[in-house]
């Protein structure tokens, strides 16, 4: 495990990650993450600090309104979610795209989950992933 940093494209916001890439990422084709083209590594929100930019961020919430997907009003970049669950807790998925101090190769390496989302099924993969 190690403690990564990150940031939006325009520096104003900045954190603190602690988690192994190499536990896995996720890709979501839910109507949001699809747009995005999301890529979200998870972790406790115990093991996530903001560092600088909380008034650089706005919120959107759609649906359910369970998932605060924060955004840098400056850049627009999407740094992470803020989310709950009732069996995970509340929880952080940082925006791997996001990470500062990983190279191309750890971002290769890092395996991926892909959850259907748009069915609201977190436990079977999409039927067509290629597209994530």
């Amino acid at each position: 495990m190690k403690t990564h940093q990150g940031s939006c494209h325009c520096g104003a916001v900045r954190y603190a990650a602690t988690f192994d890439l190499a536990d896995g990422t996720l890709r979501c084709n839910c109507s949001i993450c699809t747009k995005k083209r999301w890529w979200g590594a998870t972790m406790p929100r115990s093991r996530f600090v903001l560092l600088q930019g909380e008034d650089a961020l706005t919120d959107y919430t759609f649906g359910r309104h369970v998932e605060r997907h924060r955004f840098c009003r400056h850049c627009g970049v999407q740094p992470f979610i803020f989310t709950t669950s009732p069996t995970h807790g509340d929880f952080v998925i940082v925006n791997v795209a996001t990470l500062d101090d990983v190279s191309d190769e750890e971002l290769a390496a890092a395996p991926v989950r892909y959850v259907d989302g748009r069915h609201d099924d977190w436990q079977t993969p999409p039927a067509v992933t290629s597209h994530l």
